[in-house]
């Protein structure tokens, strides 16, 4: 079982994301997406937005906004969260 708050951190640290639903639909348009987590609390319609361009699979992360911003160790909400990188984390075992 994974620790998703372990690999957020470790993500974060050693690997290359973008935060924010603009930046996730930048990185999407271009392809460097690998990932994108999306929080429990955004609307549906937000997060079909970011999931219709469909070159990356979606994660719903099972905690808030804030949540997933403290879990990626910053001090403010998180909504959306893009893996371009993943760097020495486990982050990508998600998708299995």
């Amino acid at each position: 079982m994974i620790d998703i708050t372990r690999e957020l951190r470790t993500l974060v640290t050693t690997g290359k994301v973008a935060l924010g639903a603009e930046q996730a639909k930048k990185a999407l348009k271009a392809k460097s997406a690998r990932l994108v987590i999306v929080a429990a609390n955004v609307s549906r319609g937000n997060a079909e937005a970011i999931s219709r361009f469909e070159n990356a699979p979606v994660y719903r992360f099972p905690g808030t906004s804030l949540e997933l911003g403290s879990a990626c160790g910053k001090p403010f909400a998180v909504s959306v969260l893009t893996v371009l990188a993943p760097g020495e984390s486990g982050i990508m075992s998600l998708l299995k």
